[in-house]
C-alpha cells in the first residue's frame, strides 16, 4: 500500500513582468511538490490574493508600480486584517545591488531572498526552503545583510515583534547561537552532541518563546542579543 503523497506547496507569484511569472509558472508546472495557485502584477493585488488564496509561499518582487513588494510583504505578514495570512511566508526576489530594499523587506517580515539572476531550479529550491521554514537563502549574503540590518535603526512598529528572551534556557541560547551562525538542525545536533529530533525541538521552542515566524527572525535575534558577532 503506497503512502499518501505530501500536499504540494501552494505558491503565489508576484511580479510586474509577465515573462518572469510565466517562466516560473512553466517550471513549477513540471514539479510534483509545487503548484502555482495565483499570479499578481501589483502589490495591492498580491495582498488581496494572499488573503483570498492563503498560499504557503509568496514569491514577491520588490519594485512594482503603486504598492511595492515591501509594503505588500508587511501587510501580508501582519495578516492584512484577515485570518490565515499570518502563516504565509514571503520569498523576496532581489538583486545584489538592492541592499536597502532587502533591509526594508526584513523589517516587513520576509522569510528569505532569491536573486533574480539565479538559475530557475535554484529559485524552486528557495521556495521549498522558505516553505519548510528551516533554513536561510544564500547564507553568506543573508548573514551579511542581517548583520548590517541589526546595526541600522528602524521604526519600532516595522520591526519583527519578538517576545522577551529572558525565558530561554542555557541550552536554547546555545541553539540560538548556532542558528545565528547559519547552522542547520543536523549541524546543531552534531555540534551539541544531541539528536536531530532534540535539536528540532529546541528550535521549535525558540520560535514559540521568541514569537519568531522563521529562522530569519531567529538569526536577527541572535545578532541583537550579541550571540553572534557581525562580520566587519
Amino acid at each position: 500500500m503506497t503512502g499518501v503523497p505530501a500536499r504540494a506547496v501552494r505558491v503565489l507569484l508576484v511580479d510586474d513582468q509577465p515573462l518572469v511569472r510565466s517562466g516560473l509558472r512553466v517550471l513549477i508546472a513540471d514539479t510534483a511538490d509545487l503548484e502555482v495557485v495565483g499570479e499578481a502584477g501589483t502589490g495591492s493585488e498580491a495582498v488581496r490574493l494572499a488573503a483570498e488564496l492563503r498560499p504557503d509561499v509568496v514569491v514577491m518582487d520588490i519594485r512594482m508600480p503603486g504598492m511595492d513588494g515591501i509594503e505588500a510583504t508587511r501587510l501580508i505578514t501582519e495578516g492584512a486584517g484577515t485570518d490565515g495570512t499570518e502563516s504565509v511566508r514571503i520569498l523576496v526576489l532581489t538583486t545584489f545591488d538592492e541592499d536597502d530594499h532587502v533591509y526594508g523587506a526584513l523589517r516587513a517580515g520576509a522569510s528569505g531572498f532569491a536573486v533574480k539572476d539565479m538559475a530557475l531550479e535554484e529559485i524552486l529550491a528557495a521556495i521549498r526552503v522558505v516553505a519548510a521554514g528551516d533554513a536561510l537563502i544564500a547564507p553568506g549574503v543573508t548573514r551579511r545583510l542581517i548583520a548590517d540590518f541589526v546595526r541600522r535603526p528602524g521604526p519600532p512598529a516595522a520591526e519583527p515583534v519578538l517576545r522577551s528572551v529572558a525565558g530561554i534556557t542555557g541550552r536554547e541560547r546555545e541553539v540560538l547561537t548556532l542558528v545565528g551562525r547559519g547552522r542547520s538542525n543536523g549541524e546543531i545536533a552534531e555540534e551539541l552532541f544531541i539528536s536531530a529530533a532534540t535539536a528540532k525541538s529546541h528550535v521549535s521552542r525558540l520560535f514559540t518563546k521568541l514569537g519568531a515566524r522563521d529562522r530569519v527572525q531567529l538569526v536577527i535575534t541572535a545578532y541583537e542579543m550579541g550571540l553572534v558577532a557581525a562580520p566587519r
